[in-house]
């Protein structure tokens, strides 16, 4: 899933990843540099749900397979 980088360096989340990933508005999230990648990683340590699970635990690999069914 390719989006572009807007003039002030802002993307803004597909609402798919959104949805799978539980995103709401005022939620945080932290960027990474993992192996030259950019990685957007969700603080889930303040909610009062369970952390992702299964094979978005450590994120969806969004970047390789390009779409979201992977």
């Amino acid at each position: 899933m390719t989006v572009r980088v807007g003039e002030k360096g802002q993307v803004v989340i597909p609402k798919a990843i959104r949805d799978i990933a539980g995103l709401q508005p005022g939620d945080e999230v932290d960027f990474e540099l993992r192996d030259g990648e950019v990685v957007l990683v969700q603080d889930v340590r303040e909610r009062d749900e369970e952390p992702l699970r299964g094979r978005f635990r450590d994120g969806p690999d969004m970047a390789r397979s390009g779409s979201v069914d992977g």
